[in-house]
């Protein structure tokens, strides 16, 4: 810790900073995982410097950050952090984004954990931004071609289609049988109601 204060402090007017200063933060970031009051140091260091941008293309900063922040109650501030930081690991930064709000709907329910459906409904309500998934958020739902070719298989041939016919529809739409399957028992259920 102390030499990587001395390097932060030698290096201070450098821009960009050496790329050496970055992989001992990186490194440390990992060692002091389990003591929180040398994390909490060394991620104020990080963040109170000019460089704090070029720190935040590390996984292992940004992952102590966020945690820094949650324990301080800082929800916003570590969302503001995930969504404007520039390391590359997009999936782990969405997961950090949900562990986010997760925890915020903990605090504020006073609760220990989230059952699944908790979760699944806090994801829902707090989407990560575009900056995290550029490609957008992946979803369940077929195409609309998909899923007209299986309505109109629904309304003119049958709604519920025997083995031979799912594995046809399964090879045309380059889907899975068990999920043709599942559309036709989803697509009765709902005409039964």
């Amino acid at each position: 810790m102390k030499q990587f204060m001395a390097m932060l402090n030698k290096n201070k007017n450098k821009d960009p900073p050496p790329s050496k200063l970055l992989d001992l933060a990186g490194k440390l970031c990992q060692e002091l995982q389990n003591s929180f009051p040398r994390l909490e140091k060394l991620v104020e260091a990080m963040m109170g410097c000019k460089h704090r941008m070029y720190f935040l293309t590390n996984i292992h900063v940004v992952r102590a950050c966020v945690f820094v922040h949650i324990h301080n109650g800082q929800h916003d501030t570590a969302c503001s952090l995930l969504e404007h930081c520039k390391a590359e690991e997009k999936k782990e930064l969405v997961q950090l984004w949900h562990e986010v709000h997760y925890q915020r709907v903990m605090e504020r329910h006073h609760r220990d954990f989230l059952t699944p459906l908790q979760k699944f409904r806090c994801r829902k309500r707090n989407p990560p931004p575009i900056s995290l998934c550029p490609e957008g958020l992946k979803t369940r739902n077929y195409p609309e071609e998909v899923r007209q070719h299986l309505h109109r298989f629904a309304a003119e041939v049958t709604a519920n289609p025997d083995k031979e016919q799912r594995e046809g529809l399964a090879r045309d739409m380059n889907l899975q049988p068990l999920q043709v399957y599942n559309w036709f028992a989803n697509y009765r259920r709902r005409r039964k109601s």
